[in-house]
């Protein structure tokens, strides 16, 4: 495989696909994506998405992917086999009777926990358009999100983070809120036009000089979706990048 990081985009290995497994069966297929793929199909062939890739080792076209995944966000993506079963888990995300939990390394020591419900809007103007922000906007959606922080030392804080609310960009806009930024986040982290270098050159020496992780500390670990008749729960382990860096940090993960 090519570098993941680099100016072009980069493929699965298929062989490498099974180990991202997490579970399956005649229903599921749960996935521990890894923080360098998109989601969804691209114009460089089935093997540069985690759809593509899931519909050339299923052999399926009829595939649905219940909730998708930040390119740089690592973690679990879940694809359900039959329609039914999308509509499922769909309703359950949508009526909110699923908890989502995930792990993030973020800037600075943070003690206690946070409970930040503030509204998030598209930000107006600024060199990236997908930017959102902390609003009062008319146009802004409710989020809240939990900050628990597990171990903070040398400067960051190993954190799990449980979204009650899905806008795009959630957890990434209120870390920035609350003045503990998600390292290595190339929107939200210490220069914006970071993002803009990185999709047209790759990583670079700057990028390289002022990031200490490839992609967004950011990991979707745990899905429990409470159904009247049982809860159904996944868990992703945390992926290799994030546990190398708490190591780097000195960080209890």
């Amino acid at each position: 495989m090519i570098d993941p990081y680099g100016s072009e985009a980069p493929l699965v290995d298929p062989q490498a696909f099974p180990e991202w497994i997490v579970e399956e069966d005649d229903n599921l297929l749960i996935v521990n994506k890894p923080g360098w793929l998109v989601c969804h199909p691209s114009k460089n062939g089935p093997m540069s998405s985690l759809v593509g890739v899931v519909r050339e080792y299923t052999s399926s076209e009829k595939l649905h992917l219940v909730a998708r995944l930040d390119r740089e966000t690592s973690g679990l993506v879940i694809f359900a086999k039959r329609p039914s079963v999308a509509r499922k888990f769909q309703m359950a995300i949508q009526n909110r009777i699923v908890r989502k939990a995930y792990l993030a390394i973020l800037e600075g020591e943070l003690t206690e926990s946070i409970h930040v419900d503030e509204s998030i809007a598209r930000r107006r103007g600024g060199p990236v358009i997908v930017k959102s922000e902390v609003s009062k906007d008319r146009t802004a959606q409710s989020a809240v999100t939990d900050f628990e922080p597990v171990n903070s030392a040398n400067g960051y804080t190993f954190c799990r983070v449980r979204p009650e609310t899905g806008r795009k960009h959630q957890i990434r806009v209120h870390a920035e809120h609350i003045g503990h930024k998600v390292v290595g986040d190339k929107i939200y982290g210490p220069d914006e036009t970071l993002y803009i270098e990185f999709i047209e050159n790759g990583w670079t020496e700057r990028l390289e000089s002022m990031l200490p992780i490839k992609r967004q500390a950011l990991h979707c670990h745990r899905y429990d979706f409470d159904f009247p008749e049982g809860t159904i729960s996944f868990e992703a382990p945390l992926q290799a990048d994030m546990r190398e860096l708490c190591e780097k940090l000195e960080l209890p993960f």
